[in-house]
């Protein structure tokens, strides 16, 4: 997912809404209907980021198809737009905190249908590699200051409904973007085969500008932090090191230069952590706040953040290609066998934060990550047993098991992890949690190259194309379980009940 998950209301109530937020300066609160308007433009804003991050997996083998993409330019097609969300998303924050939400809110939305038009419009792998960036960066401005913007909108006691509905246009977009990627792509509108999916921004986009400026109102945070450009630089360099040689390696023959700069990758990083240790001392406005890692469960919680993040982005890229290059689907056939998925995953979401979790606290994640294992070694079983004759009826049980085991996880992560962090640094705690998941997604997508691409790669030219795509499957999900292996692991970390009331931080 390429989007902020709220905390429930309770804690949402006590903290800054979004990464990094000071307390937020309301000003005159809007009333009536001018408030309702503004939550619809934001939801939508919301709504579409969502929908864009899902419905391009669909769509990647008809963009290769028609543009000649090399898979090291797919998997940049998706891992470029979450590499710049995440780097971007706590600076985003900070900026609408400065400079104000409803400005920065507008001007993401439109880099982002900007962008969109961009991508509908590419000319080539590598133009789309670029607008798919900028893209990203966009909606790093832009999805930040929605949960700011609903909470200097509505009072205390009507958050709870509205992030409840926040929550209920998560599940919306998780179900119907590869639908509509799916109906897109294969309906071909206008022959335009895929850029419909990107297209359809526009005129969501230019309504959402029209209205957010409107009926949006203005805030601000009255003691914002310092935007820290040197340690996003650092940050970026760091993660770039090894992210551009491990999905560009393979097919560049895995040249000496791209291990230079996975090794080196550590040094540029340690340099970013001593950098924002002096910055917090001059200053106080570091990019990310370290001392929140000496408390146990927020660091081990970031590490279950990033794995389930790694996991998530391989699994959703090898998946739609497994289905449309090795088994010959086409993307409406793929997009209609994720619905049991889809709605899996929003049933045990639901249930887990209003019904499990209060009762049975972190087993619930546990038992989360086993059940998402156990589908994905019953996808294994089957990919091994149906091979290429493989059909949705039978995919559909192992997707049950690993839309429920997600759902169970996705939902009650952010408030586990945050549960013993001080309510002063929660704001902060939340923007690197949730920029932690998107740099996992990344990683993940980059790991594709060794987990999926290599395998295809090393087939031989006697293996046919599809049971090539099956094989690289099955392998990549060896890789998808021994990550929910370690997530388990780590989930032990996390305390065994939610606490709600503040911790020292330690």
């Amino acid at each position: 997912m390429a989007t902020t998950v709220p905390a429930p209301a309770e804690a949402a109530e006590a903290a800054p809404p979004h990464p990094e937020a000071a307390p937020p300066h309301t000003g005159p609160a809007p009333t009536g209907r001018r408030r309702w308007t503004a939550l619809a433009v934001v939801l939508t804003a919301s709504f579409m980021d969502l929908v864009d991050a899902t419905i391009v997996n669909i769509a990647l083998p008809d963009i290769q198809r028609d543009t000649g993409a090399s898979f090291s330019a797919l998997q940049w097609i998706t891992a470029g737009y979450a590499l710049a969300f995440a780097i971007g998303l706590i600076t985003g924050g900070r900026l609408g905190d400065i400079y104000g939400r409803k400005k920065l809110f507008l001007a993401g939305m439109a880099g982002f249908t900007l962008a969109s038009a961009l991508c509908g419009l590419a000319t080539g792998p590598g133009m789309l590699v670029g607008a798919r960036v900028l893209q990203g960066a966009m909606a790093a401005l832009m999805v930040p200051q929605v949960l700011a913007i609903i909470h200097v909108s509505f009072p205390a006691n009507e958050r709870g409904k509205v992030f409840g509905m926040f929550g209920a246009v998560i599940g919306l977009g998780a179900v119907c973007g590869p639908l509509i990627g799916a109906l897109l792509t294969e309906g071909n509108l206008f022959g335009l085969e895929w850029r419909p999916i990107f297209l359809i921004n526009l005129p969501v986009g230019l309504a959402g500008i029209a209205l957010g400026a409107r009926f949006v109102t203005e805030s601000r945070a009255p003691r914002a932090l310092r935007l820290d450009l040197i340690g996003t630089a650092l940050a970026t360099l760091g993660l770039l090191m090894v992210l551009y040689p491990l999905t560009q390696g393979r097919e560049s023959g895995w040249p000496l230069w791209g291990f230079v700069s996975m090794a080196a990758s550590p040094l540029v990083l340690a340099l970013f952590v001593r950098y924002e240790r002096a910055k917090a001392r001059k200053d106080g406005s570091p990019l990310v706040e370290l001392s929140l890692f000496r408390i146990r469960t927020f660091a081990a919680g970031a590490g279950v953040q990033l794995t389930f993040g790694a996991v998530s982005g391989l699994f959703f890229l090898i998946w739609t290609l497994h289905m449309q290059l090795g088994l010959g689907w086409g993307p409406l056939h793929a997009g209609l066998t994720g619905v049991p998925f889809s709605l899996a995953c929003s049933t045990a979401a639901g249930m887990s934060v209003q019904k499990l979790v209060p009762r049975f606290g972190r087993k619930v994640l546990q038992a989360g990550a086993l059940i998402m294992l156990s589908g994905a070694l019953l996808y294994i079983w089957e990919a091994g047993r149906y091979g290429t004759a493989m059909e949705s009826w039978q995919m559909a049980p192992a997707m049950l098991l690993m839309g429920a085991g997600m759902g169970l996880i996705v939902a009650p992560i952010t408030d586990s992890v945050l549960s013993e962090v001080p309510t002063a640094h929660s704001g902060s705690a939340s923007g690197i949690f949730n920029t932690t998941g998107q740099l996992g997604m990344a990683l993940g997508l980059g790991l594709s190259s060794v987990a999926f691409f290599g395998i295809t790669d090393g087939t031989g030219g006697g293996t046919a194309p599809g049971a090539a795509f099956v094989s690289a499957t099955t392998n990549a999900l060896w890789w998808v379980s021994g990550g929910l292996v370690i997530v388990f692991g780590l989930l032990f970390l996390l305390p065994r009940r939610v606490r709600t009331q503040d911790a020292p931080a330690s």
